[in-house]
């Protein structure tokens, strides 16, 4: 059973359950995205950006971003459907992170890898010990 929240875009409280808004909102947003989407199936208004199907159809530009990055639109067919990078602001068609920052995270990664590994065998090293019965031991 869910739990009562707020609606996050009209302030209502409803029975929160797996979606943050409640059923008005959502079923607002659908006709909203059914809106969006019918617009950028023309093969015309494919090489819209993101802006300009906003103005066209009338839908805040923040919500359609949600929709690509929920991968609700798919960017494959529309070239200049385009959003910036979490990390640099570069233009990216899908992901949060661009390649170039991609491959930089990676980098970044695999050296705290190395370090990490280095330390451990360092500490391993230092906790090596002998204990008085093996020197006994050896001498006899």
């Amino acid at each position: 059973m869910g739990e009562l929240a707020n609606c996050r875009r009209c302030g209502r409280v409803f029975v929160k359950t797996v979606r943050d808004i409640c059923e008005a909102c959502y079923k607002e947003e659908e006709q909203l995205f059914e809106k969006v989407y019918k617009y950028i199936r023309k093969k015309e208004n494919r090489s819209a950006t993101i802006p300009e199907v906003s103005e066209a159809t009338e839908v805040d530009e923040n919500l359609i971003m949600k929709w690509v990055k929920e991968k609700r639109i798919h960017t494959k067919d529309l070239p200049n459907f385009t959003y910036e990078c979490e990390r640099c602001g570069s233009p990216i068609q899908e992901g949060k992170v661009c390649q170039t920052c991609a491959a930089d995270l990676k980098k970044e990664l695999e050296r705290e890898e190395m370090i990490q590994k280095i330390s451990e065998e360092n500490r391993k090293k230092q906790q090596t010990y002998f204990s008085v019965d093996d020197k006994i031991r050896r001498k006899r």
